[in-house]
């Protein structure tokens, strides 16, 4: 499947790969991708299947989006990128890199580990809502945002799935995410990522201190499979860490992707941030 992406940066210069989560878009990470571009990264940020601009299949699980990553590598000639992937983006990231290991250069996994999860309500919840709204009787773009409060209270929740309504013309709105193929398939979105095999390159995982989706019981799993990951954690962020706290965010990780010899040290004197 040929994805839609964006890319930022200079051709030679480091790659890094951005993977969006669950009903996320490359243009929630267009900000943050032009920063690490004037760091002399080249930056490739793709919409995964059923996502943004690429194409919409009924075919949508985790080998799907992996076999997605290694063909958008191939095709662009990307060698030895540094992957940043958060939620569901994370997961398709650390699955690529454990298959993979020689192809990955460092890995940033943002607040999602290898366990299985059960189903989460707010997902069914952002489908219900986008369900509900009758694009046809919709001429501005407010009104989908009053109809989603309707069932999505949070306001940052609202402008994250408002990412998604595209205009056609003057007229006419239409939802970039397949809501229905992905629907189809969400129970298999929260399979669990088993095997024996070691990344033993530099890792970060990043940590929302406000989200359940990393415990404490979760820290042996990930330094099994990534021996040499640090952990960190941001505190009073939710599972939308990079946006909560952006700055911190982008301090830690790129930072990391730098390989600056005082990321780490800068990282135990600041405020809010744990590093385990």
């Amino acid at each position: 499947m040929e994805l839609f992406f964006r890319r930022y940066g200079n051709e030679g210069d480091q790659p890094i790969i951005i993977l969006h989560g669950l009903f996320g878009i490359s243009d929630n990470w267009v900000t943050y991708a032009r920063r690490l571009s004037q760091e002399g990264f080249e930056v490739f940020v793709p919409d995964q299947r059923n996502h943004g601009q690429s194409p919409k299949s009924d075919i949508f699980n985790y080998l799907a989006l992996t076999d997605d990553l290694f063909d958008f590598i191939d095709d662009n000639e990307i060698e030895d990128p540094i992957i940043i992937g958060h939620s569901m983006g994370g997961k398709v990231a650390m699955r690529f890199t454990l298959e993979n290991p020689k192809l990955v250069k460092k890995l940033v996994v943002v607040d999602i580990t290898l366990k299985a999860y059960g189903p989460r309500k707010q997902h069914l919840k952002i489908i219900e809502a986008m369900k509900s709204i009758n694009l046809k009787e919709i001429k501005h773009r407010s009104e989908a945002e009053d109809q989603l409060a309707e069932y999505i209270p949070e306001k940052k929740i609202q402008l994250f799935v408002l990412k998604n309504l595209h205009r056609v013309d003057k007229d006419e709105f239409e939802w970039r995410l397949n809501f229905e193929g992905i629907e189809k398939s969400l129970k298999t979105m929260f399979d669990a990522i088993t095997t024996s095999v070691k990344y033993k390159k530099p890792t970060l995982f990043i940590k929302g201190g406000a989200s359940d989706y990393i415990l404490l019981e979760d820290f042996e799993q990930i330094k099994y499979n990534f021996p040499n990951a640090e952990i960190v954690t941001i505190e009073n962020a939710s599972h939308w860490v990079h946006v909560e706290a952006a700055e911190k965010f982008y301090q830690l990780s790129s930072g990391f992707a730098s390989g600056s010899p005082s990321w780490y040290e800068k990282m135990l004197n600041e405020e809010g941030v744990d590093v385990d």
